[in-house]
């Protein structure tokens, strides 16, 4: 995939995503919506994959889970990978399930030398077979847990450096996890392992209803917030241009209206390109 644009596929837009004429243009999707033996999905998929590039994105694999990743999972996850060739494969930084109980979100962890060796393990475990790197990307935070061994990025360049994973960098994850947190956003992207930069994510956040702005949610309802475009050019400038997605996963809104989000973004990374071809 080269260094250009996508859009989180929906359904909905079928059409007007399989029309556009958009140069460039990308789709994602979430991994665990396809995981079906047949019908009208996996065809729309097999018409996206037709003339586009596709990038698969999993929220189930429960990386930071103390056990391995289900296998009955991670075989269907292979099906996908196998069949549509994605461009990238990318995971979350969380973990969903615990002594065969399955929660509805991606849950934090401390970062402990006990939960690097967990993660990594379970990483080595889904790249084996998968046969090929995973990207993994940080998370929103809202807790602050006691324990911590690692800062974020620390721990993320150690995953990096043991299991040769990619990082999927979120840029409004920093954003709401800085906010949250009380760290600086900027400070954040300087610690990350540019080299290991493989996707970035662009998405909107809302307020919490009783405490406003002070805690941020990355709802992901919400067009993208002008300080995440700001990060976004930070990104761009201190990691270079990265296939760089929008993402919208509540209060969908025309496919049109996406797209100039997705416009907007790939005319920034057109831009720092431009220098490379003078």
């Amino acid at each position: 995939m080269q260094f250009t644009a996508g859009v989180g596929f929906k359904p909905e837009h079928f059409e007007e995503a399989v029309a556009s004429p958009a140069e460039g243009l990308w789709f994602e999707v979430h991994a665990e919506n396809y995981m079906v033996d047949g019908g009208p999905r996996l065809a729309m998929l097999e018409a996206l994959r037709s003339t586009r590039p596709l990038s698969l994105h999993g929220v189930g694999l429960s990386l930071a889970g103390t056990d391995e990743p289900d296998p009955d999972h991670l075989d269907k996850l292979w099906l996908l990978v196998d069949r549509f060739e994605p461009a990238l494969v990318s995971e979350h930084l969380a973990w969903s399930r615990f002594n065969g109980w399955c929660f509805p979100d991606l849950l934090p962890f401390a970062r402990t030398d006990q939960m690097l060796e967990v993660i990594s393990r379970n990483i080595e475990v889904t790249q084996e077979v998968l046969k090929r790197p995973i990207s993994i990307e940080n998370p929103s935070l809202y807790v602050d847990f006691e324990g911590h061994e690692w800062s974020e990025t620390q721990f993320l360049t150690e995953l990096v450096r043991r299991t040769g994973c990619g990082l999927l960098v979120d840029a409004n994850n920093i954003q709401v996890s800085a906010n949250n947190m009380g760290f600086s956003p900027l400070d954040y992207i300087d610690a990350l392992p540019t080299a290991a930069v493989t996707e970035i994510h662009l998405a909107g956040y809302s307020t919490d209803p009783e405490l406003g702005a002070s805690l941020l949610i990355d709802s992901h309802d919400q067009p993208i917030a002008e300080e995440v475009w700001e990060l976004y050019e930070e990104l761009l400038r201190r990691v270079g241009p990265r296939p760089t997605l929008i993402e919208r996963d509540g209060n969908i809104p025309p496919f049109g209206e996406l797209m100039a989000e997705r416009n907007k973004a790939a005319a920034m990374l057109a831009a720092r390109l431009e220098p490379a071809h003078a």
